[in-house]
């Protein structure tokens, strides 16, 4: 019996991971239980990902696509001069809007490179990303302190099963953004 070409397989493997960590948490993540939810032999998910380690990282890359999706559609940064801190605002607003179950996946996987260093660069590379969009239209030390405190209104959001408010995180933005120069 040959083997069967599956060029699908490994996204499913990521898709199935991400499942089960958005209904078990990291703690319920296994190759056996990925396999399972994939409907793959477990031998698929270990020629595919060697390590959970490998596996997560996959899934967060993935997961971090949904938020660069959120910005990509709003595209308000594409104008120099739009009000920055609602754009960041509504960003937020956007994505925790979101589907719940993704939402705190994303930041649980985000959260895991604390405990978890082959997770790190990926977590690293959102937030420069972000830093990148957001420097252009202010200076990188100040993008990244507005990455910072978009991090942090987000988790408390998650954490406390709060309500979003926009209005507030678009007045706590605004307050680090340097005023514009009259030029």
């Amino acid at each position: 019996m040959g083997r069967r070409y599956d060029p699908e397989r490994r996204q499913r493997i990521i898709d199935a991971a991400i499942r089960v960590v958005g209904e078990k948490g990291l703690a319920g993540l296994s190759h056996r239980t990925v396999a399972a939810e994939a409907d793959v032999p477990l031998g698929s998910t270990t020629y595919h990902f060697t390590t959970l380690d490998e596996l997560m990282v996959a899934a967060l890359r993935q997961a971090n696509e949904g938020f660069a999706e959120v910005i990509a559609a709003r595209g308000g940064l594409e104008d120099p001069h739009a009000d920055l801190a609602a754009e960041l605002a509504g960003w937020m607003g956007e994505w925790l809007a979101g589907d719940r179950t993704g939402v705190e996946l994303e930041c649980e996987l985000y959260l895991a490179a604390l405990r978890r260093p082959a997770l790190r660069p990926v977590a690293a590379e959102w937030t420069e990303g972000v830093v990148d969009l957001v420097a252009r239209h202010t200076d990188p030390v100040t993008a990244r302190a507005l990455a910072a405190l978009m991090d942090g209104i987000c988790l408390q959001v998650l954490l406390t099963d709060g309500v979003y408010d926009e209005e507030y995180a678009r007045e706590m933005l605004a307050r680090i953004i340097p005023p514009r120069s009259a030029a």
